[in-house]
């Protein structure tokens, strides 16, 4: 203001120097003949031009946005009304842009201010709030959504007052980009609140709607999350564009959604894995065996802690008198459509998880593995009977072993229904290790540790008889040769067994025959006569083979025979006798006596 004062001092007293005609009077001071010429009177008028100018003018910067709020002026705001249209007193609707701007006195008529362009970064809004504008009708929540072709005449606060702008917060968001918006109009928030809002891959979104568009039909539909069962979870849904829980969830995607209008539950449709296992002692009865074979038994204990990612510890059954903890696993999945149903009656799978599901498995297990058990029957090979029966029969605790298949589809399809009423389709039921009371096994495992040491006695047994034939193939080798003079004196024994053998059949033959030749010569010369053939005929055998038995047969057979006749004739016989065998020595020494 003191600028604009000065300047135009500084012009009249130029304007009053340059219109004037003469000089000072002669005589008179210098300085007062200077100030009254022409040439000072420009200068002053130049002076007061500059100063006036100097508040006339507005230089915005290149990433700035001017805003001006009127100080002086004859009009005042409207009631009830935050910025000016038409030069009234405050806030101007009008914003500078970058640049020169020459506007007179304007820096005497308006308060300048320069605020920084709105960045609204990728990823996140940027949220509306209209300090000014129409009053907002009651039941509103918040100022409805502008057509995306309209955002930008909007976002001027002279359309945007002129033209049925609401008061309040906005569900138009400012996407990623950059915006000269009047800061007197508009608020904006950006913070870590205003992220976009990103539905992932293998998710649904259900939005629960805050306000409801223009020109939609929004009428209520019970939804039941099964056709088939009257005690199904139902849910009131509506369409999208209404207040409420939209029947239609957001798929996989980026959605820039105002938070205050729109609230948006994640919805996970993946395969979910529940398991239910740990918070138990499980006892163990180990066997062993000592040097001596002999099978012995030790206890312990060790303590199944409940997994951090576990929905729940395992599930304790009664069968036949024995508490046995059961660990099961459980794979379900939420079908995109019944999401709404989900969200809407009970929040959320955690939630359907914790309330309905976990108490429906647990009471399901404990009825089936306590009641009756539906097995195939087996022929005594264990083979399926043909055609396939079954026996329905009491729950045995081995059961929980031998027929764990038959429990796991009783199981399964009992949960499949319970699953379905709330909306979720329960996939498949397993069930994990029994821990078993060792008591019940320890007879079964020392049964098959026995056949397990049996086996192994007999591969010893195998081992060592190996171990024999081999020595036994290594001596026989190292004996070779005297082996093979064995062999060779035994098959000369076993030929001359064989030669023997065909001589003495062959001797028999003969006997057998002469003895039929002699029966044959018995018959027809006497048994008498046929011994004295016999026995001369051995006599010239023997005679043949040995002559010199002649010599002795011949002193055998006397050579003088004395009769019983008396005188001197044996005497005489015995005496020539001698004579002669002295005589017949004499001249043929090397004749038998035989012959002589």
């Amino acid at each position: 203001m003191l600028s604009v004062i000065i300047g135009i001092l500084a012009i009249v007293i130029g304007a009053a120097a340059f219109m004037r005609r003469t000089g000072a009077p002669v005589g008179s001071h210098r300085l007062l003949r200077f100030v009254s010429s022409r040439a000072v009177g420009v200068v002053m008028i130049l002076i007061g031009a500059f100063m006036l100018m100097s508040t006339s003018f507005i230089l915005v910067d290149a990433n700035g946005v001017g805003h001006l709020k009127r100080i002086y002026a004859f009009k005042e705001l409207p009631e009830g009304r935050i910025i000016a249209l038409d030069g009234e007193k405050g806030p101007q609707a009008q914003i500078l842009g970058p640049g020169f701007h020459f506007i007179p006195l304007v820096r005497v008529l308006y308060d300048f201010e320069e605020w920084d362009v709105v960045t609204i970064p990728e990823g996140y809004y940027g949220q509306l709030t209209a300090l000014d504008g129409s009053a907002m009708p009651t039941g509103m929540f918040m100022a409805p959504a502008i057509p995306d072709a309209e955002v930008g005449d909007m976002l001027k606060a002279d359309s945007f007052l002129t033209k049925g702008g609401i008061r309040g917060p906005q569900e138009t968001v400012l996407k990623p980009g950059q915006y000269r918006l009047n800061r007197y109009l508009f608020d904006i928030r950006l913070d870590e609140n205003t992220d976009a809002t990103i539905i992932p891959a293998g998710h649904v979104g259900v939005v629960k709607s805050n306000v409801s568009q223009p020109g939609i039909n929004c009428v209520e539909e019970e939804v039941s999350a099964s056709a088939v069962s009257r005690e199904a979870l139902t849910v009131p849904l509506v369409p999208r564009g209404c207040v409420g829980i939209w029947k239609d969830p957001l798929f996989p995607g980026a959605y820039y959604l105002n938070r205050q209008a729109y609230e948006v539950t994640l919805v996970d449709t993946r395969v979910q894995t529940w398991e239910y296992k740990g918070g138990y002692t499980k006892r163990i009865i180990d066997l062993s065996v000592d040097q001596q074979g002999n099978i012995q038994q030790n206890e312990r204990s060790v303590q199944e802690r409940i997994p951090e990612e576990a929905a729940d510890r395992a599930v304790f059954v009664k069968v036949e008198g024995w508490d046995i903890p059961l660990e099961l696993r459980a794979l379900v999945q939420v079908d995109p459509s019944n999401a709404p149903v989900v969200v809407g009656s009970v929040g959320g799978l955690g939630e359907i998880e914790n309330r309905i599901l976990t108490p429906a498995i647990r009471s399901i297990v404990r009825n089936v593995a306590g009641a009756s058990i539906r097995v195939p029957d087996k022929n005594a090979d264990g083979t399926a009977t043909e055609p396939q029966t079954y026996t329905l029969r009491p729950t045995r605790v081995l059961d929980l072993i031998e027929n764990r298949d038959a429990l796991e589809q009783t199981i399964e399809q009992q949960i499949k229904v319970e699953g379905n009423k709330a909306g979720v389709d329960i996939r498949e039921i397993r069930l994990g290790e029994p821990a078993i009371p060792p008591e019940l096994l320890v007879s079964r495992l020392r049964v098959q540790l026995a056949d397990q040491l049996s086996t192994a006695y007999e591969r010893e047994t195998d081992a060592q008889q190996k171990r024999i034939e081999t020595e036994q193939a290594r001596s026989t080798a190292d004996e070779q040769p005297r082996l093979v003079e064995a062999q060779i004196a035994v098959q000369v024994a076993n030929q001359r067994e064989q030669e023997r053998a065909a001589l003495g059949r062959a001797e028999r033959q003969y006997l057998e025959e002469l003895a039929r030749g002699q029966r044959a010569q018995v018959d027809v010369l006497g048994q008498d006569r046929v011994a004295l053939l016999q026995a001369l005929e051995k006599l010239l055998t023997s005679l043949e083979r040995k002559p010199e038995l002649v010599g002795l047969v011949g002193k055998l057979v006397p050579n003088t025979v004395v009769g019983g006749d008396s005188g001197f004739a044996g005497a005489a016989a015995l005496l020539g006798a001698s004579l002669g065998g002295v005589q017949g020595q004499t001249s043929n020494p090397g004749r038998p006596a035989a012959q002589q």
